[in-house]
């Protein structure tokens, strides 16, 4: 099977990161939640909203080895090549922050998967990975590689008009925050990678 992925919060996970970047730059009070939405929520509230965007390129960028694979995802992985299946990670982002330093987010993002031992001769080729620049992009791609499967955390790309069609649409939600629409629009729902294998052989939607 050709298996296409989402990378951001799908195979990287930022838990607690935002909070760690905003803190080291002084950004925040310790106190604060440490989900990315309250930091999100910190800035934009205190009228520093350009300090947020900022914010992402530097994680996106500069410190993506505060980021960490998902539990679960490495083993993954691993099965599935030794079970035959053909892995392509397919993922949208800008190459470069819109405010701040000019990290390359593409380059960063092949880093993280180069350096937690994700891309490789018995993990997902280099020459499967493909950064997009937007979600049209990204959708094309997945239709001209021919996957039959995607996994993906943004209910909006799997839902989104050109998605290839046959193709199964598994949801990654880790915090259950989508079983509903997921179940209404009749796509496996998965809240760890420990539970892809049997959405991959589950009912195509």
């Amino acid at each position: 099977m050709r298996i296409g992925i989402d990378f951001d919060n799908t195979v990287a996970c930022y838990d607690g990161v935002f909070y760690a970047a905003a803190l080291e730059k002084g950004l925040i009070p310790p106190e604060l939640g440490r989900g990315k939405n309250a930091v999100r929520d910190y800035l934009n509230g205190s009228g520093r909203k350009d300090d947020f965007t900022e914010l992402q390129g530097y994680v996106y960028g500069a410190r993506m080895d505060l980021a960490a694979p998902y539990d679960g995802f490495a083993a993954f992985v691993a099965g599935a090549r030794r079970n035959g299946h053909e892995l392509f990670i397919v993922s949208h982002k800008t190459r470069h922050p819109i405010l701040g330093s000019r990290h390359d987010m593409h380059d960063a993002a092949r880093g993280f998967l180069v350096s937690n031992g994700l891309v490789g001769e018995t993990a997902v080729p280099a020459g499967n990975v493909f950064f997009e620049l937007t979600k049209e992009e990204k959708v094309a791609r997945a239709a001209t590689i021919g996957v039959e499967a995607f996994i993906d955390d943004l209910p909006e790309i799997l839902a989104m008009d050109g998605f290839p069609h046959g193709v199964k649409r598994i949801l990654f939600d880790p915090h259950g925050a989508h079983s509903g629409e997921a179940s209404r629009a009749g796509w496996q729902h998965v809240t760890s990678w420990n539970l892809v294998d049997t959405a991959l052989t589950g009912a195509a939607a």
